[in-house]
């Protein structure tokens, strides 16, 4: 609403300037409640666990989708994998990031076989020969989890 406000001022205007300021606030506003939600779930992530599995994904590479982009940038990926790092470090915690080409959705979580059909996001359940029906991201966390722990052993 700020910003329409701000659109119909007259540019190097009075007006326009003091709207620009307003516009400026509201951004800060958002910008500083995103880093406060990132820094608090970062230490709560970091405080309740020992080791911490995360998929190495390229944030450079999925924002070129120009339907996910925005929404990548909002979640603030990057700075959460950053933040984990560096809190891990400090309070002496493990964060083991797999492979971005390991299939943890594609793979079931219970017996290990893969899905051999045509894969897309729209597919939100798997179906396994092995009888055991996953959700697509319930299912790629199980199997993260148990990678990020192999990675540990070995």
């Amino acid at each position: 609403k700020a910003s329409r406000q701000l659109a119909k001022k007259k540019k190097g205007s009075n007006n326009f300037n003091k709207q620009k300021f307003v516009v400026a606030k509201i951004h800060e506003k958002i910008a500083n409640s995103r880093k406060d939600f990132t820094h608090k779930m970062t230490s709560k992530l970091i405080n309740e666990n020992q080791v911490i599995g995360i998929e190495s994904l390229k944030v450079k590479n999925m924002v070129k989708n120009r339907m996910l982009s925005k929404h990548i940038h909002d979640a603030n990926f990057g700075e959460i994998v950053r933040q984990l790092e560096y809190k891990a470090d400090w309070y002496g915690r493990t964060v083991s990031a797999i492979s971005q080409w390991f299939p943890s959705s594609k793979m079931c979580s219970n017996c290990g076989e893969m899905y051999s059909g045509k894969w897309s996001l729209a597919i939100r359940t798997l179906s396994c020969e092995c009888g055991i029906t996953h959700d697509r991201d319930q299912n790629a966390a199980t199997n993260i989890h148990t990678e990020s722990l192999r990675l540990l052993v070995t």
